[in-house]
């Protein structure tokens, strides 16, 4: 055991000595031949999507490790992103450390906090402290949303969580094209209009980079990479050239596809050979009662999805290459593992131009997804599949992400290689596992035990446990025999090859505003051991085992902190999420603030407000950013065009009002304003607009329709310039202001 296993410090450790013999401090050294670790996951990607699991999009990178490396085909995530990556980092289940939903969802319970306790250090803050380099690039869907704004608290986010270098984006999506990411806790801006740029090369071209500079200044320091991909989470964004290889390769539809998968994945062995392919459910119609117009959208979603996925997997397969080229591969544990849940159906029957609609409850129609399908993966929209695609690339499972009753939301592929402890290179692993047990696992390969103290801190112990004993034997009995499931009210448990587990109520896709209660749920049951897809519900034939299961569920729901269990998205009980804004109604902010994120800006939902913003013209022809909140896909905006003043309003780039000054407004010193003021109390209603100068009104507007729920939940606030996507399309990125702005105020009235 390295002798700092025990202790993880910050610090460097100093040996005691003879007070009058100088000696350094001595920095944490790793064990003997530690390997480099490298943990890979992709986003919102099912069982049945990769062709390394049977799937229809190909993944070579993934079939590559697979090769020289083992399969793992009952493991298993959380069903959703923030519970799943608290898990993956910490080796404890997801409401033990707070993160029972994601962290925008997040409640002020303790299980449901996102706030990931001092007791459950991160893999990489082990790892750091036993001598290893950390970085994370990608992702990071963990950093409490009243954590995340420019002025920190920084307490969660990746360089306070053992990770050294963090390159990547917060939160649950961003913009592949325009991506808001993070050096550090500094906000980075992607290069504007270069058609070339694609945040997976990007995040491929950083990790590359990072690996190089370690390796070259310290050789001998073993590597720590975390390394999520934004593909496949929505927006499904690619390049033209990717998504034209799958021209017309899902015409036939998802009921087809799901045969084809199904009989892919005998083939390769990755299901057993007596598995059953389950039952399209109602709430998924049938392809051949599409309309053609249907078809043909849904078909193309599905080849920007696939293109998505295919293109993230080659981005990786760089990170790899360069590992092998530079002589590290063979020395490096790579954990792939395919999805932090399964597929989404967030799209909803049609699918969408917009994700952003799906928050506000609001669909898009198959004529407006036909006008746009060329644009389809490009930057003009922040496009998601129909939920008929993620039952599919579920095969052979039913239902899907949230849904973590039932292995369609759970059950997700795995790749574990390392060419100098596995043998069995191409080898299946069939033990039931959780991403738990990741934790325990690379420990165990590096040869440390985790740590009883942290930093000070006393430690939870891991819920995981190693999964290094199939690595040589693939018949051995799993060591995981009981792992129970939960999210938003779907409930599960897994107990010696059975599976008890709640009928879903609610679709992920829905906002039920009456949801049964949990109590009360209708209870399945089903004997996976032997039924690999859960094809067959025992619950009348054993009322017994089923009663004793549900009795487990609950005995582990109270030792891991899920109760109160609330269902749905709809309700939240409790407090609303703490927020820098609360309790305020007006907010002043400086020339070059940038970047604020939602979590930390005045919501200016369902509530009227007025913008001032006090400036200083030297011409009549004024132009660029006062205010700007949110995006192409979302949002508002104060600002000049050739002298005039404009207020924008973008109804989740469905709807846009401009509302402009009559007249360029004059040079001097000036204090202008756009007051907006709601008609009603009705949620998603009309206002009038009136610009200002000085006091005198100088235009008048309205707007027919603003967001019901939320402007935009990934791009932030903006003052004298505009980031990311632009609000408007009068501009483009950054859009500075040419003439002197001091600050900009928004009040609530």
């Amino acid at each position: 055991m390295n002798a700092s296993s025990s202790d993880c410090t910050r610090a460097y450790t100093r040996e005691p000595a003879d007070a009058d013999a100088p000696a350094w401090p001595t920095a944490p050294t790793p064990p003997a031949d530690a390997p480099n670790i490298v943990v890979i996951m992709t986003d919102d990607v099912g069982y049945g999507a990769s062709s390394t699991f049977g799937g229809p999009i190909p993944t070579p990178t993934l079939d590559a490790l697979a090769d020289r490396g083992l399969r793992y085909t009952r493991f298993h995530t959380t069903a959703m992103c923030s519970p799943t990556r608290a898990a993956l980092m910490t080796g404890r289940n997801h409401h033990r450390v707070g993160a029972g939903r994601v962290t925008e969802m997040a409640l002020a319970y303790d299980g449901y906090t996102s706030v990931i306790p001092d007791r459950a250090a991160t893999i990489a803050e082990i790892l750091r402290s036993n001598g290893y380099g950390t970085a994370h690039f990608g992702k990071y869907h963990n950093v409490p949303v009243f954590e995340t704004g420019p002025s920190g608290p920084f307490d969660h986010w990746p360089t306070n969580m053992g990770f050294e270098h963090f390159y990547g984006f917060l939160g649950g999506s961003t913009n592949n094209w325009a991506p808001a990411l993070h050096l550090g806790t500094t906000a980075v801006e992607p290069p504007t209009d270069d058609p070339s740029y694609h945040l997976e090369q990007d995040l491929a071209d950083k990790a590359i980079a990072w690996i190089r500079q370690q390796k070259s200044v310290s050789p001998d320091k073993p590597l720590f990479v975390q390394y999520a991909a934004a593909a496949c989470h929505a927006p499904h964004h690619a390049p033209a050239e990717w998504i034209a290889r799958f021209s017309g390769r899902f015409d036939r539809g998802w009921d087809v596809l799901r045969e084809e998968t199904l009989a892919r994945q005998k083939d390769l062995g990755v299901v057993p050979a007596g598995t059953e392919l389950t039952e399209r459910p109602d709430q998924i119609t049938a392809w051949e009662s599409l309309s053609a117009d249907h078809r043909t959208v849904a078909a193309r979603m599905m080849e920007v999805y696939a293109a998505s996925l295919a293109h993230a997997d080659a981005q990786i397969g760089r990170v790899l290459d360069e590992l092998e080229r530079i002589g590290e591969l063979d020395n490096t544990l790579v954990i792939y593992i395919q999805g932090d849940n399964g597929a989404s159906p967030e799209g909803g029957a049609n699918g969408l131009l917009n994700e952003m609609t799906y928050v506000n409850r609001m669909e898009d129609s198959i004529d407006s997804l036909l006008e746009h399908l060329d644009e389809l993966g490009g930057p003009l929209h922040y496009n998601h599949f129909p939920a008929g695609w993620a039952h599919a690339t579920d095969s052979p499972f039913q239902w899907f992400k949230m849904v973590a009753s039932h292995f369609g939301g759970t059950r997700n592929g795995l790749v574990l290689s390392l060419p100098a402890r596995i043998a069995d290179t191409g080898g299946i692993r069939t033990q039931f596992h959780h991403v738990i047990d990741i934790v325990p696992t690379i420990l165990d390969v590096v040869g440390i035990e985790a740590p009883a103290v942290v930093r000070g801190v006393p430690q939870l112990p891991m819920c995981g446990v190693p999964m290094t004993y199939t690595f040589d034997d693939p018949d051995r009995p799993s060591t995981r025999t009981t792992q129970y499931f939960e999210l938003m009210g779907n409930l599960a448990i897994y107990h010696e090859g059975w599976v008890a587990a709640t009928t879903p109520v609610e679709m992920p896709w829905e906002y039920s505003a009456d949801i049964p209660p949990v109590a009360g749920r209708q209870w399945e049951l089903y004997h996976v051991a032997e039924d690999y897809s859960q094809a067959h519900n025992l619950a009348a034939a054993h009322p017994d085992r089923l009663r004793s299961l549900v009795d487990l569920f609950w005995t582990e729901a109270t030792d891991n902190q899920v109760l109160p269990i609330i269902a749905g998205k709809a309700y939240r009980p409790g407090p609303p999420k703490p927020n820098p804004t609360d309790g305020k109604s007006t907010f002043t902010y400086y020339a070059g603030t940038t970047r604020v994120p939602p979590g930390a800006a005045p919501d200016i939902v369902n509530r009227s407000f007025t913008i001032t913003a006090d400036v200083v013209l030297d011409t009549d022809r004024a132009t660029g950013m006062l205010l700007s909140q949110g995006g192409r896909f979302g949002g508002h905006a104060l600002y000049f065009l050739g002298g005039r003043l404009i207020y924008h309003y973008n109804l989740l780039a469905r709807e846009r009002y401009w509302v402009t000054s009559d007249a360029p407004i004059d040079p001097g010193k000036h204090i202008v304003s756009a007051r907006l003021q709601r008609r009603s109390s009705d949620r998603g209603g009309a206002a009038d607009v009136t610009l200002l100068c000085d006091g005198t009104p100088v235009g008048h507007g309205s707007v027919d329709r603003t967001a019901p729920w939320r402007v935009n939940y990934i791009e932030g606030l903006n003052v004298g310039q505009d980031t990311g996507s632009p609000v408007s399309e009068d501009y483009r990125v950054p859009f500075a202001f040419d003439e002197t702005l001091h600050d900009v105020t928004l009040t609530f009235h």
